[in-house]
């Protein structure tokens, strides 16, 4: 028999969970708080949308960072294969870029956000924007949600609930942390949340004096009291408040919850990791060798940034106009080991508002991760950024998004 079935939240995991649960015969309305569905995935990718990630399943899996093991029936019941056919269907082009990326050919995310729209309309979802939902409830075997659309209270009285609400990054494109909220009531324990995928405050002043610098391939070591914790291979840049970058964002991902500003934590930076003490210094020695007469800044700057360059030298305190030639062997010493190992401090984490991902939410011990539904309440569904899982940046967390959202849609 068929259900009336409501979707909060219209992110990619309440679209693929409304048309999915509308294609087995039910009636379905989404509601979302915006004027527009997917509007965080606008963002995604420099606005550009990484839909997903073109890798197998079991890469998908092995890049999710938390709880991973719970995704295993979603990524293999609805795939990255499954949501690019959709989108293809629509006439919205693929292209594969760096790490198996996958982006819209035209780069816009526009494009991506039109085709799901109109993939839910086609499947008979009934849309509803602009309505933010106050309350939710159960009585008997009904879902009771109110909500306020044009400064009017509504209610709406459904079989079947599925919440895909979002996280806590991004609050101005709706994720405001509601879903918690609601499952809450239902009773839902709710893990703390923590920003994931997210830049790195550092104490250092001399960095946030060079932002916009960027560093590609350096291996960045995470520490505490000379404790290594985590190290990453990738690029890097400095901003106003400190570090971002992919390295740092993987970091970040695995580490968000040890980090903290209570702690001592810090990051050791090799800007060529590739070479050894000796290797670098024989790199350097030959470019000396090659440029005599000109000044140290000038020469350095040929393999490093010309500001890099102004700032480490400050920081060494040695004359930006001391010739090549006179460049002696101390001088070497101190730079060589200053390139293979940069210290920052790490002040904190940026705040969750920043952060690509929120870390925590509902606890996936009381979801079925087989049909995405509530153990503690009877047809009563989450999926999506909502749960607690999280993965690394590249299309992943999207990809999660999808996959939970269909197997919530699924189970109607």
């Amino acid at each position: 028999m068929s259900k009336k079935v409501l979707v909060i939240g219209g992110g990619p995991a309440g679209i693929i969970a409304a048309a999915t649960a509308s294609k087995k015969g039910n009636k379905v309305i989404l509601l979302d708080k915006n004027s527009i569905i997917g509007k965080k995935m606008l963002i995604t990718g420099n606005g550009r949308c990484n839909i997903t990630n073109n890798c197998e399943i079991e890469d998908l899996i092995e890049n999710v960072t938390r709880n991973r093991n719970f995704l295993y029936s979603s990524f293999y019941s609805f795939s990255n294969k499954d949501i690019i056919d959709i989108l293809q269907k629509y006439d919205v082009e693929i292209k594969v870029e760096n790490d198996g990326r996958c982006f819209p050919k035209s780069d816009k995310s526009i494009d991506v956000t039109n085709a799901l729209k109109t993939y839910l309309l086609d499947n008979g979802v009934i849309l509803s924007l602009n309505c933010n939902v106050i309350n939710v409830e159960k009585y008997k075997n009904k879902f009771i949600t109110e909500y306020t659309k044009n400064n009017r209270k509504e209610i709406i009285e459904s079989d079947s609930l599925i919440i895909a609400t979002g996280g806590k990054s991004y609050p101005s494109t709706g994720s405001t942390g509601d879903g918690y909220k609601f499952g809450k009531k239902f009773g839902h324990n709710i893990i703390s949340t923590k920003p994931s995928i997210v830049p790195i405050n550092i104490k250092e002043n001399w960095i946030k004096q060079n932002k916009g610098l960027s560093f590609k391939n350096v291996k960045v070591v995470l520490s505490s009291d000379d404790k290594i914790i985590d190290y990453e291979i990738g690029d890097i840049i400095f901003t106003h408040f400190g570090i971002s970058g992919p390295a740092i964002f993987n970091i970040t991902s695995r580490n968000n919850r040890k980090i903290n500003a209570k702690d001592r934590f810090k990051l050791d930076i090799d800007l060529f990791p590739s070479l050894n003490l000796k290797e670098l210094d024989e790199k350097i020695i030959e470019l000396l060798g090659s440029n005599p007469n000109k000044n140290i800044i000038n020469v350095l700057s040929i393999i490093l940034k010309y500001n890099f360059v102004l700032a480490i030298l400050n920081l060494l305190q040695i004359n930006i106009s001391l010739k090549a030639s006179n460049f002696t062997k101390e001088h070497r010493r101190k730079l060589i080991r200053l390139l293979k190992s940069i210290t920052l401090n790490i002040a904190d984490l940026r705040s969750i508002e920043e952060a690509y991902v929120t870390s925590g939410g509902i606890d996936i011990n009381q979801i079925n991760p087989s049909t995405m539904e509530s153990k503690i309440v009877e047809d009563l569904f989450f999926c999506g950024e909502v749960l607690d899982v999280d993965a690394y940046t590249g299309g992943f967390n999207l990809q999660i998004s999808y996959s939970t959202g269909y197997l919530a849609g699924d189970n109607q």
